[in-house]
């Protein structure tokens, strides 16, 4: 069970994300406005909302603060459906690859590439279905192809928009407790509070072009959630 940690212990050093007062827009459409928060080391965090409430929107520009850190989860997969599941997971470390090593891996998987890659997958229930073509997948398993990206791109900041949502129950238990279950800071959007309460130290809630909340996890209760999804 995950304890959440003292809120004086992580104010003492300086956040990993931070925003102050900003309005996040799209061109002139303000998205979110006055977003003030402080993201500290090893957190986790979860955003909820109604779905449209501006989650995604938060998530990426909490990315662009530290693209360089982060691994981020795509609602949308993100994935190239002709490619095999072990491309699609090594293209998380397509840019710190030697350009003719990956031309080399598309053609011909080194072993090196394939040692490195193949405990991810495995740890996603997807070790017999490494050369499968992405595209002839389920799902819930191109989702999960999603994730072991993320997870070989490393980095000390883990980003996952709706990462479990076309998961069954199961699935999804195992899938947050991959996911949390690390060292790293990790910002995730779920639909589900359950998922939240279990597998995360806080929560904020986006409603109405701004934060509703941003509490430790015993402090969101049952009223506190019927305001924000009443």
């Amino acid at each position: 069970m995950l304890v959440t940690p003292p809120l004086t212990e992580n104010r003492q050093v300086t956040p990993v994300l931070s925003l102050e007062g900003e309005d996040i827009a799209y061109g002139e459409f303000i998205a979110l406005e006055k977003i003030s928060l402080d993201i500290f080391k090893g957190e986790k965090v979860a955003l909820i909302g109604r779905s449209g409430a501006g989650k995604t929107t938060l998530l990426r520009r909490l990315y662009q603060l530290q693209p360089d850190r982060c691994a981020f989860v795509h609602q949308h997969y993100a994935l190239v459906p002709q490619l095999s599941v072990f491309h699609n997971i090594y293209m998380g470390q397509l840019d710190r690859i030697s350009l003719l090593e990956n031309i080399r891996n598309l053609v011909r998987p080194s072993g090196r590439r394939m040692d490195e890659i193949r405990p991810i997958a495995a740890g996603l229930g997807l070790d017999d279905r490494l050369m499968t073509r992405t595209g002839a997948l389920s799902g819930g398993q191109q989702q999960r192809v999603g994730i072991g990206r993320a997870l070989f791109r490393g980095g000390d900041i883990l980003m996952a928009d709706e990462p479990v949502s076309s998961l069954d129950r199961v699935q999804q238990e195992g899938i947050m407790a991959l996911l949390t279950d690390t060292d790293k800071t990790v910002v995730c959007s779920l639909h589900s509070i359950g998922l939240a309460r279990k597998y995360f130290h806080r929560i904020i809630a986006v409603k109405d072009r701004t934060l509703a909340f941003d509490l430790p996890v015993g402090q969101v209760s049952e009223s506190i959630l019927a305001d924000l999804y009443g």
